[in-house]
């Protein structure tokens, strides 16, 4: 079925609004997929915070001229999906890399990360890395270990002051007694 002019612009700016708003996109291969598999897909990526939409080439080709996803103008070619986020995209580079894993169908084209190019096969290395909300943990960890180390410390002079004291006193009645 043909589309209508109207609905081709709306297409067009759905597109540029969608991609211009996300800093990490990911271009999957969706050939062979089943429409459940398609929904479960498109659930898991909601859960992280992304979107997911099938393109239209021609349309897209339009929609992401002078955007920093222009370099991934090649990998518009056939059954093309694209996933982004605006938030962290280790969270949906592991939901696609997860799906993938049950659904093999599934296959990275290229990424954009941060306004970088990504290879297909480096979608996988950062879906492998720690998740923002992990990474925070492990620095508010590092942080706070010297300055539970301080505390402590400074917590055990009064302590080793009471031994010193109470020893004294025990030497004085041992001289006295």
């Amino acid at each position: 079925m043909a589309l209508s002019r109207q609905r081709k612009e709306e297409l067009v700016s759905s597109y540029v609004e969608g991609f211009a708003a996300a800093n990490h996109v990911f271009l999957v291969d969706y050939k062979g997929v089943s429409v459940p598999e398609v929904t479960e897909l498109r659930s898991r990526i909601r859960e992280v915070g992304g979107e997911y939409t099938v393109v239209k080439n021609r349309l897209v080709h339009l929609a992401i001229e002078g955007s920093a996803i222009e370099g991934l103008k090649e990998h518009f070619e056939g059954p093309v999906a694209v996933a982004y986020t605006s938030e962290d995209p280790v969270a949906l580079a592991k939901a696609l890399s997860d799906f993938s894993d049950d659904v093999p169908a599934i296959e990275f084209r290229a990424g954009l990360v941060e306004g970088q190019a990504v290879e297909a096969g480096q979608i996988k290395a950062i879906a492998e890395l720690p998740s923002r909300e992990e990474l925070v943990a492990k620095l508010v960890f590092l942080l706070q270990s010297p300055i539970a180390r301080f505390v402590r410390a400074m917590g055990a002079i009064p302590q080793q002051l009471v031994n010193v004291l109470n020893q004294v006193a025990q030497e004085k009645a041992k001289q006295e007694g």
